[in-house]
């Protein structure tokens, strides 16, 4: 924590008394929608990183993602985070809101989505741009306001009604400054690349046109940048991960490659992506599409019969995909010819019919999986199998879908050659000392292992070892113990949760998660910017390209990168998660007045938050609980009332019936029942046509 000691002097009485020091750090301030709110303290790079609570009456006119100056009142101790106030908003950091509005004879007001901000935007009448009561709108701020008067603002653009379910997404867009549109200057750029592969760009490249190459995706996929194939060796294994060869159509500091790094990322809005690459490049000439000549980067790797890599070469290459597969399809057909499966010998038939030159290929790479996975659970990689909320919609953006999203065995398969495939590139280059960006995951915080073990301890487990410095090894094991109970799928969520996020460095410090001391990202360059940076300077390396200069201007540059793809992935990863709970809300106002059963899968000194069989979360509010009063052991993550003495506790099952769902307050709202057994959310919605 970088601190400021400055001398402030206090207007008092007695002149003689000495000035007091005090202890003032800068940080980014993140509102809660409770009122009080929390200052990530910014060290010397300008990264957040340790919270200081602040209490609603210490926040002056803070706003989320302002940049403040805090005094520390409470030093951090081992069952809290330090206190502070705020004592300057030293840079607004919100131009512009989304919220709804609601009309006034003469003059609006904006209640903004972000629950963070208390106050109610004001907007003159002739700024309102026509906005009716319930239209969402992007609004300008043109005064910030103070404690005794409103904030002002204009509005900007109407982007809708709230109840058209087109309107979350370009409400969601806006709030996280995600355009669809590329500049002209990207347009003009993009007209000129060309649609097929030529002679030319051929020459000097490795041609695997003829091996058996396959890509694996979701059946919505189009953006392809991974294809795989494997082959048996006197060794053991060769699995070739052939990945779209980016760089050589977006040049450095092109206006393409200029607005890729400001993007950093694609994102994905459940049945909408708005891509890094204008789409005849994500789509077109950089997809690896079945049948088309494509130009990649080839990471060819010999792996022993123990899943071991023994040896690898990576070189620049042309293409042909032999057969575009889905994770589904390749997902039957080991299922079909992979074991003792007593499958309709009719579907062998059929499959064997269509797929007979890829089968024998198919079960090899399981095999090869399975060994490779296998050796990264040896040595400690924390592997969380467990779904992610897949939300299916209307052709108008209306939910009528909302469960778990299983993984198979197809995508395991993937997820393993990929894995494979980045740790060797990045162990390639580290011991080269070339310059490079790495995918870094640090040890997780003391206090989010510490909350952990409260929780599991619950279920009678533990985590061996100093929690200061857990070894992931520890957390796999936990995990594994619990493969298949019904709670497994909470506390590898939570677990999750109590682990820091991986970030993007031009240092290799290791990835925790994956228990590996080298690993980046080599194999996505259509929807990530750090595999297209990385894919540049290895090429440059393959061609002898890469002289002091080149190498002085990558040590330049690589830290900028590593900071604006680390924070455009998790403004991403923010939006998507935003859409999502958004979908979330507007599916259960379907459900509004039934009864489901649940698991509690959080505790507040304001609530009990209760998660779903079909991943939906809502929250019942102590305010509602009526039948005691009750009190919250925040060292022991247990709810207990002062009378009646029942408590609650994280993974308990409980009743509950739907009470609301806003979506202008962003909530879901639950309330406790009798311990009856009700019908699940599946059921009642079969019931409901």
């Amino acid at each position: 924590m970088k601190n400021f000691k400055i001398t402030l002097k206090k207007e008092k009485e007695d002149r003689n008394k000495k000035s007091e020091e005090v202890k003032l750090v800068p940080a980014v301030f993140r509102a809660t929608s409770k009122g009080f709110g929390f200052a990530a303290v910014l060290d010397e790079n300008g990264e957040p990183g340790d919270e200081i609570f602040i209490p609603a009456q210490d926040k002056k006119t803070a706003w989320n993602n302002d940049t403040v100056i805090v005094r520390i009142t409470k030093e951090k101790a081992a069952d809290r985070k330090a206190e502070g106030v705020i004592e300057k908003i030293e840079k607004r950091n919100t131009e512009y809101i989304i919220g709804t509005f609601v009309k006034s004879k003469n003059f609006g007001f904006v209640v903004p989505d972000d629950r963070g901000m208390e106050e109610d935007i004001f907007i003159q009448k002739e700024h309102t741009k026509g906005a009716v009561d319930g239209h969402k709108v992007y609004v300008r701020i043109t005064d910030y306001g103070t404690k005794k008067k409103n904030p002002e603002g204009r509005v900007v653009e109407i982007l809708g009604h709230i109840d058209d379910p087109h309107t979350d997404m370009k409400s969601v867009l806006r709030a996280f400054n995600i355009y669809p549109e590329f500049s002209m200057e990207v347009a003009d750029e993009t007209d000129n690349i060309p649609s097929e592969v030529t002679e030319e760009d051929k020459k000097g490249r490795v041609s695997y046109e003829n091996d058996l190459i396959v890509t694996i995706d979701g059946a919505d996929a189009k953006d392809l940048d991974d294809a795989v194939s494997v082959v048996r060796t006197d060794n053991g294994y060769r699995l070739s991960v052939h990945i779209a060869d980016v760089s050589d159509y977006v040049k450095e500091n092109s206006p393409l490659d200029k607005s890729a790094l400001d993007r950093g990322t694609s994102v994905y809005l459940i049945n909408k992506v708005v891509p890094m690459l204008p789409h005849k490049l994500s789509n077109g000439i950089c997809s690896l599409n079945q049948g088309e000549e494509r130009l990649a980067l080839s990471c060819i790797m010999d792996i022993d019969e123990n899943g071991k890599i023994i040896g690898h070469k990576i070189t620049e290459s042309v293409i042909k995909v032999t057969r575009r597969m889905t994770y589904d399809a390749v997902a039957e057909i080991l299922d079909v010819f992979g074991g003792d499966s007593n499958n309709n010998e009719n579907r062998r038939e059929e499959l064997n019919k269509e797929y007979e030159e890829l089968i024998p290929m198919f079960l090899l790479m399981k095999e090869l999986s399975d060994k490779l996975r296998e050796n990264r659970m040896q040595r400690g990689a924390v592997d969380f199998d467990f779904s992610d909320s897949k939300v299916i919609l209307d052709e108008k953006d209306a939910p009528v879908f909302v469960g778990p999203e299983e993984r198979n065995d197809a995508s395991k398969i993937i997820e393993d050659f990929m894995l494979a495939a980045n740790e060797t590139v990045a162990e390639d280059f580290f011991w080269q000392e070339i310059p490079f960006l790495y995918r870094v995951h640090e040890t997780p915080d003391e206090e989010k292992i510490n909350k952990l073990l409260i929780f599991i301890k619950n279920y009678g487990l533990l985590l061996k070892g100093n929690k200061a410095e857990i070894h992931p090894k520890e957390i796999q094991k936990m995990l594994s113990s619990i493969k298949g109970r019904e709670e497994e799928a909470l506390i590898s969520r939570l677990t999750l949760r109590s682990m820091r996020q991986a970030h993007y460095s031009p240092e290799c410090e290791g990835h925790f998660g994956l228990a590996c001391k080298y690993y980046c990202h080599f194999t996505s360059p259509i929807r990530r910017y750090p595999d297209l940076q990385i894919h540049r300077i290895i090429k440059e390396n393959l061609n002898g390209r890469l002289d002091e200069n080149r190498k002085m201007h990558y040590n330049k540059i690589l830290d900028n990168v590593a900071k604006m793809t680390s924070a455009a992935e998790r403004n991403a990863e923010s939006a998507e998660r935003e859409i999502v709970r958004m979908k979330h809300i507007e599916y259960m106002q379907q459900h509004i007045g039934e009864a489901f059963e649940g698991v509690i899968s959080g505790i507040t000194n304001w609530g009990i938050y209760i998660e779903l069989p079909n991943t939906i979360e809502g929250m019942v509010s102590l305010a509602n609980m009526k039948d005691d009063y009750y009190v919250f052991d925040a060292e022991r993550m247990v709810l207990t009332g002062e009378k009646k003495h029942k408590t609650y506790v994280l993974g308990q099952k409980l009743y509950i019936e739907v009470v609301n769902a806003d979506k202008l307050l962003k909530t879901i709202d639950f309330a406790i029942i009798g311990e009856k057994r009700y019908k699940t959310l599946t059921e009642n919605s079969r019931d409901n046509g």
